[in-house]
């Protein structure tokens, strides 16, 4: 059984595997042992805060495990507000006119706008699962578990929830998009950048971008081939998020174009289709399967089994096992939503 919780520093090993298996275009986990220290250090701090009544900079970092061997399968988080201490740049795709009506020419061009648009918005983010344990609801787990906190405890996240989707890269790490910028405005290669904002030093990127709008016509053609693309291993993720609401606003990111898809945290789906029960603790014959998550923040726990749901009387029944693992008992509170 895979059940998530939040990350301690005794999973430090674990992080820095899935930072190496994550590969180039990761930014949110950076191969670097100060800054993987440095977030779960924020993480536990995070989770610890209480009486919180709206989001500011905490960071939720959480690792589903292997309930029988304890070994960790991936990682999944939670930035509650971005911006604040560290900007939050994007590219914001606009369309103009080039109009003249007395030479019969009517052009319709787009443009790429350097912004901080998403300031204040919680993002979704870190999400890796090892390839081992892509299988079964596992992905979904891992994903849909921060939905199902933020329906729990709606008071610690903004009400437009974001993801930054990952962009097109080769395996060697070099970005179409990245390329044109760095032949005209930087010097440094992809992967360099790419580090350099993972570590927090993002300071190169407003002293060196391009401060007006970038006509997207004038870019090289294999940079504008893939500006709002995703990278093919990126491509379930993005489904999932499209499956829960969550789409395009034309902001794509400033280093690969990727795409960044939001949305309200009131109309995901997952947040208006979960709903509270109380718990019992006994044996079941249900095949009804449900991603479930306790009530608690500090000690949150989320996993996938099955379960007996009573929507009349607002109670589910839960195997001994499972109660374990959320580590609840008979009259406790858990959010339940069904596969």
């Amino acid at each position: 059984m895979l059940v998530v919780r939040p990350i301690a520093m005794s999973d430090y090993d674990a992080l820095h595997t899935c930072a190496v298996e994550s590969g180039h275009g990761f930014t949110s986990l950076p191969v670097n042992q100060e800054l993987l220290t440095n977030r779960i250090t924020h993480s536990e701090y995070s989770f610890s805060k209480s009486n919180v009544t709206e989001p500011g900079d905490e960071g939720y970092l959480m690792v589903g495990f292997d309930s029988e061997s304890g070994e960790v399968a991936g990682t999944t988080g939670i930035e509650a507000a971005v911006g604040w201490d560290m900007p939050c740049y994007s590219y914001h795709i606009s369309t103009i006119v080039h109009s003249s009506p007395k030479l019969g020419v009517n052009n319709v061009v787009k443009l790429l706008t350097f912004g901080n648009n998403y300031t204040g918005c919680s993002e979704i983010c870190t999400l890796y699962l090892r390839p081992a344990f892509r299988q079964g609801l596992n992905g979904r787990l891992m994903s849909k578990c921060r939905f199902l906190m933020m329906a729990e405890h709606p008071e610690r996240f903004s009400q437009t929830i974001f993801a930054e989707m990952r962009g097109v890269s080769d395996e060697q790490g070099n970005s179409p998009f990245w390329q044109w910028l760095q032949e005209h405005f930087f010097s440094i290669d992809f992967t360099m950048a790419d580090y350099l904002t993972g570590i927090g030093k993002k300071g190169f990127i407003a002293d060196l971008m391009p401060k007006l709008p970038i006509y997207i016509n004038l870019l090289s053609k294999e940079a504008q081939a893939v500006i709002g693309q995703v990278h093919e291993k990126t491509r379930p993720a993005l489904a999932l998020l499209e499956k829960e609401g969550f789409t395009c606003r034309n902001y794509v990111d400033i280093f690969d174009a990727g795409p960044s898809v939001e949305c309200d945290l009131r109309n995901i789906e997952s947040v208006r289709e979960s709903v509270r029960a109380k718990v019992e603790v006994a044996a079941h014959s249900s095949s009804q399967t449900f991603l479930m998550c306790n009530s608690s923040f500090e000690q949150f726990r989320a996993t996938a089994a099955k379960a007996a749901h009573n929507r009349e009387n607002g109670t589910v029944i839960i195997a001994p096992d499972v109660a374990l693992a959320l580590q609840v008992e008979t009259g406790d509170w858990v959010r339940i939503l069904a596969q």
